[in-house]
């Protein structure tokens, strides 16, 4: 069977999942962009259902030939479940991904896994106040950037430094704590998981990886969990902060970038450090990040005869920071600058991004076209220049 069959199987047998666990319920508060939402008779359980795409336009200059390389795709299409079971205190989450995109290919034969169609598969258990016990795939407490929603982001996807320096899904328990201080909010939240990323079917290749993280919202909660949203599109009416660290131990990681990446032919432990913050206040907003990531003994795993490095572990620092103004209107104009600061003995590029966003925002994040323009500047190489347009529908 190929993949093509394989995706229309899973869509199906969502479809079907969803129509046979409607019968005999009842719908209440759907509406645009909240899915569909059905309570059991009996309220043993509650199912949300929602699906999304994004549509992009990508065009690239290539400075080798001068030519303006583009194309059109679907950047994500997912389907999403999510409620409780049996009690309100024990909710769970479902997504899985239907696009090239979103199921990726880059896990080798040996897993003899070529799809990656499950995103999340999660339980959260809400024992005692304040604690919540998570188990199954979801995505690791790393940078602030990679857990805010890719449906909810600011610019048209996530920066360089996410893409080579974020920890991504991966299997595992986490633990949640929030508590309050006078008017400060505190978080803490600790994981242990496999340390391979998401739909891995063969033994653990490595040890396991552990991730902790602590924020602090010295004003308080974010209105509509705005914290963790790109752009003020609820218009805070007091000033709101966010301030974080996160730690992750990946002990004999097997892949390049820890959860993702190729499988190397060596074994490195990869020590990850986030720091970062999110202000929001009046349609103002800005987020700022910082990555660093090392490996013991070293990163380069192979290189051939004549020195040249062939298997190489990410590992560097990096820095981005991202500003922007909600007009009221609902048209947003944003800024963004990040830089990407491999180790020498890697031999990857440094890089350097210069971004400059547009976006409109129909009904919030659910509707919404979004449009940026980057240069991006590597040492020793001409100047790239991108431009993307996209737009997000979100039932």
């Amino acid at each position: 069977m190929n993949r093509r069959f394989k995706r229309a199987g899973w869509a199906l047998f969502f479809f079907i999942l969803v129509t046979h666990a409607t019968q005999g319920q009842s719908i209440n508060d759907s509406k645009f962009g909240k899915g569909l939402q059905f309570v059991a008779a009996d309220s043993s359980f509650a199912l949300k259902f929602s699906t999304r795409f994004q549509l992009l336009y990508q065009g690239i200059q290539n400075p080798a030939t001068d030519n303006w390389d583009d194309r059109l795709l679907i950047r994500r299409a997912r389907l999403k479940f999510e409620g409780f079971a049996y009690s309100p205190k024990l909710t769970y989450k479902i997504e899985v991904g239907l696009s090239n995109s979103d199921i990726g290919s880059d896990i080798p034969d040996k897993t003899n896994n070529a799809d990656n169609v499950i995103l999340d598969a999660v339980a959260r258990w809400n024992f005692a106040p304040g604690l919540e016990l998570w188990a199954g795939q979801t995505k690791l407490p790393g940078n602030r950037e990679r857990v805010v929603s890719s449906q909810k982001m600011q610019f048209v996807d996530r920066s360089l430094l996410n893409s080579q320096l974020n920890l991504d899904r991966d299997v595992g328990l986490q633990l949640h704590h929030q508590h309050q201080v006078g008017g400060m909010v505190l978080r803490e939240t600790g994981a242990i998981s496999m340390g391979e990323g998401r739909d891995i079917t063969v033994n653990n290749a490595g040890g396991y990886a552990y991730t902790a993280r602590v924020e602090l919202l010295p004003f308080g909660e974010f209105k509509g969990g705005g914290d963790y949203v790109g752009g003020d599109l609820e218009r805070e009416p007091t000033p709101k902060l966010a301030l974080a660290a996160s730690y992750d131990f990946n002990d004999n990681a097997s892949r390049a970038r820890g959860q993702l990446g190729d499988f190397l032919t060596e074994q490195r432990d990869l020590s990850t450090v986030f720091v970062d913050a999110m202000f929001k206040y009046r349609g103002f907003s800005s987020m700022a990040e910082y990555a660093n990531r090392s490996a013991q003994d070293g990163p380069v795993v192979l290189r051939d005869e004549s020195g040249a490095v062939e298997e190489t572990f990410v590992t560097g620092n990096a820095f981005n920071i991202q500003a922007g103004y909600l007009l009221p209107s609902n048209w947003e104009v944003a800024g963004r600058y990040t830089t990407f600061n491999p180790e020498n003995e890697t031999g990857i590029s440094a890089q350097e991004q210069y971004t400059l966003g547009v976006s409109k925002y129909i009904v919030g994040h659910s509707l919404k076209v979004q449009s940026d323009v980057t240069l991006q500047d590597q040492p020793g190489r001409d100047n790239t220049y991108q431009f993307r347009l996209q737009m997000e529908l979100a039932l």
